[in-house]
């Protein structure tokens, strides 16, 4: 299993309720969560075969930032 951590623009709980489907609808991840604690509000996606190119396009889509870490 991959896991790929992301510096994102997500900080608050109606941001993760907004990113929840996309996250959620990627068959390649399997568990994510978003440390809005962290100054630099940190996703983890855990996985097989993870497309980073096309995670961070998708949040893109929505208004959302993500560099990987």
């Amino acid at each position: 299993m991959d896991t790929l951590k992301f510096k994102t623009t997500i900080n608050c709980g109606t941001c993760i309720a907004k990113v929840t489907p996309i996250l959620n609808s990627n068959e390649e991840i399997e568990k994510w969560n978003v440390d809005t604690e962290n100054p630099d509000k940190i996703l983890t996606v855990e996985g097989e075969n993870i497309d980073e190119a096309d995670l961070v396009k998708s949040l893109s889509k929505i208004g959302y930032k993500a560099e990987r870490v």
